[in-house]
């Protein structure tokens, strides 16, 4: 799920089934949440900790319990603080195509005329009550889970409706919505070039901005500065490779960007707790 800041575009679980779960914890290779969008919906259990989540540029933080609900389209990250969570990313479209009865509530929210609430806590049990089930059953996958996993999430969407837990008629602001497109192609130039050097100067001419105003402009949308976001997503992209490679920490981290091995060692440590060689044994 946690692709290195970009739009996640692949098929999620099957075509009859179209969702796709993941248990994040500590030891997972992509614990930070770099940012990325795709064009499904996501929905994110917080089970121990708390997550620092950003969508869009709107901040918040989520505890144990929380649920999080992510529309399509929108541009996600999160920063966990001793945190364990689960998240569920499908095609809401799954709900459509052969439930006329339901159709046009769920169209409502694929065109966005509404948008559900994007962060319940205790202050709705009723949510908490839902989900907790859903995760529960696609985490254990018994006999007949597929029929749990869709009643649920009617039964979740259901409640959204009769208790009216969305916004209606949002419209972004031209400049906000400038400012978001223009952070996502910074982010793909990052993706597409993360091996290669990359300067201040190519990252601020992707956005036709000086470096000065790149840089108050990334930190604004990300509360990072460019390079230590950069040099964090070569670290995430580093752990895929020591956890599924049997590759030497040199060549991965000639792979994931760095020219100095010693430099490479450094900056694990700093965002990793740990060097590489003893991330890679387990």
């Amino acid at each position: 799920m946690h692709n290195f800041g970009n739009n996640e575009n692949r098929l999620r679980g099957t075509y009859e089934f179209p969702f796709e779960f993941h248990h994040i914890d500590a030891a997972h290779p992509r614990y930070f949440m770099s940012y990325h969008w795709h064009v499904e919906y996501e929905i994110i259990r917080i089970l121990e900790g708390s997550l620092t989540v950003t969508l869009d540029e709107k901040q918040f933080t989520a505890s144990a319990g929380d649920i999080i609900f992510i529309h399509s389209g929108i541009l996600h990250s999160g920063i966990p603080e001793d945190c364990v969570y689960e998240c569920i990313v499908f095609d809401i479209h799954a709900f459509v195509k052969n439930n006329p009865v339901c159709s046009d509530y769920m169209q409502k929210i694929i065109r966005q005329e509404v948008m559900i609430y994007h962060h319940f806590t205790d202050r709705y049990p009723e949510i908490l009550a839902c989900t907790a089930p859903l995760f529960d059953a696609i985490r254990g996958q018994y006999p007949g889970y597929e029929l749990t996993v869709f009643g649920l999430f009617y039964h979740f969407f259901g409640l959204i409706f009769e208790k009216r837990y969305f916004l209606e008629s949002l419209s972004q602001t031209r400049r906000d919505y400038r400012r978001i497109l223009q952070l996502k192609k910074v982010l793909e130039f990052m993706e597409e070039n993360y091996r290669n050097q990359i300067t201040l100067q190519q990252l601020s001419d992707t956005v036709s901005m000086s470096p000065k105003y790149f840089c108050r402009f990334f930190n604004e949308m990300t509360h990072q500065k460019p390079m230590e976001y950069l040099n964090r997503q070569r670290i995430e992209q580093a752990c895929s490779e020591l956890s599924t490679t049997d590759d030497s920490i040199t060549e991965i981290a000639y792979r994931s960007g760095f020219n100095d091995l010693s430099y490479f060692i450094r900056i694990f440590k700093k965002y990793k707790g740990v060097t590489p060689g003893r991330y890679q044994r387990g």
